[in-house]
C-alpha cells in the first residue's frame, strides 16, 4: 500500500451477479450449505452454535482464527509469523466465500481454496515498524462501539438477505441495492476482525459500509 494512502488496509468486493440465479439452489440454500458448513467446522476446529451469534456471522468467531498467540509474540517478541498470517487469511477468505454463499450473494458452490468472485484482501503487517506492541492488549475494548453498530448492522443485513430470497425466486435477480448494503455489513466487519482479532492493523476501522 502506497505511503499516505487513505485506503483501509483490509479490502473485500465481491462481484455482482449480474445474471439470473439459480431459484432451486436458492430456495434450498441453508441446506445446500450445511456439507461446506461442517467441512469449515472441522477445519477450525469450533462449532456453529445458532442461539449465541447472528446467523452467518458464525462463521466469523474468533475460534476460526490464530489470536492469542499472535497477541503474544506482537507484546512480547514484536512479530507477527507469516505461517500464521497466510493461516488467518485463508480460513477469513474460505469462511467469506461460506457466508456469500448462505446470503444468497453468489450461487457458486464455495471453494475451499480457490477465490472464486470473491475478493478480500489483508497486507501482511511488519509487526516491528506497523504495529504498536501494546496496542493489541486492548484493541478488543476499543472497538466496542463498533460492535454495538455491527449488532445492528447484522439484524438489518438478515431482513435484507430474506428480502432478497423473494426477490430471487421471483424474479431471478439479487436486487443490485440490497445486494451492496449486505457486502458493505460483512466488509465493516472484516476491518473490525483485522483490526481487534487479526492484528494486521492498528489503523482504527472507518464506520462505513463503502469501500
Amino acid at each position: 500500500m502506497a505511503e499516505g494512502s487513505t485506503e483501509y488496509p483490509m479490502n473485500l468486493s465481491i462481484d455482482y451477479p449480474d445474471r439470473n440465479l439459480d431459484k432451486l439452489s436458492t430456495f434450498f440454500r441453508i441446506l445446500w450449505a450445511i456439507p461446506i458448513w461442517i467441512v469449515l467446522a472441522l477445519l477450525v476446529g469450533t462449532t456453529f452454535a445458532w442461539e449465541e451469534d447472528p446467523w452467518w456471522f458464525q462463521g466469523y468467531g474468533i475460534g476460526l482464527f490464530v489470536i492469542l498467540p499472535t497477541l503474544l509474540m506482537i507484546v512480547f517478541r514484536q512479530k507477527y509469523p507469516r505461517w500464521w498470517y497466510d493461516w488467518n487469511l485463508a480460513i477469513a477468505r474460505f469462511a467469506t466465500r461460506f457466508v456469500a454463499y448462505l446470503a444468497l450473494l453468489r450461487d457458486e458452490y464455495p471453494s475451499t481454496d480457490e477465490e472464486q468472485a470473491v475478493h478480500l484482501d489483508i497486507p501482511y503487517p511488519n509487526a516491528r515498524d506497523d504495529l504498536n506492541r501494546w496496542l493489541p492488549l486492548v484493541k478488543w475494548l476499543l472497538a466496542i462501539p463498533h460492535y454495538i453498530v455491527l449488532w445492528f448492522l447484522a439484524i438489518a443485513a438478515i431482513v435484507v438477505v430474506i428480502v432478497s430470497w423473494f426477490a430471487i425466486l421471483f424474479t431471478g435477480r439479487y436486487p443490485k441495492d440490497l445486494f451492496d448494503f449486505v457486502v458493505g455489513v460483512f466488509r465493516w466487519y472484516l476491518r473490525v476482525a483485522a483490526y481487534a482479532f487479526l492484528l494486521t492493523t492498528d489503523r482504527y476501522p472507518p464506520f462505513r459500509l463503502s469501500e
